[in-house]
């Protein structure tokens, strides 16, 4: 019963974690999309172009693997505390 109490509450949070790490990640994308099309158009270029080149740049963001990397905040400890548990009771 103990396992399933750790097993619930420990996906819980690195569901928490998760969430945290990938809207953190896709605000800094963002960011860093504004800051180069602002660097590259000094003069203001209009509102709707800014838009688009965020949205293709976070659609590129969205196909590459980076976002996908952070579903590692699910394996490693699963596998960490797994190979823990096992050295543990293998007395």
């Amino acid at each position: 019963m103990a396992f399933i109490k750790l097993a619930i509450f420990g996906f819980i949070a690195l569901t928490v974690i998760y969430w945290s790490v990938a809207i953190y990640a896709r605000s800094v994308r963002k960011e860093n999309l504004e800051k180069s099309f602002d660097a590259a158009n000094p003069a203001g270029a209009d509102r709707e172009a800014r838009d688009a080149f965020v949205t293709a740049g976070m659609e590129a963001y969205n196909a590459s693997i980076r976002p996908k990397l952070v579903g590692l905040v699910y394996v490693v400890p699963t596998i960490v505390i797994g190979s823990i548990i096992y050295a543990i009771n293998m007395n």
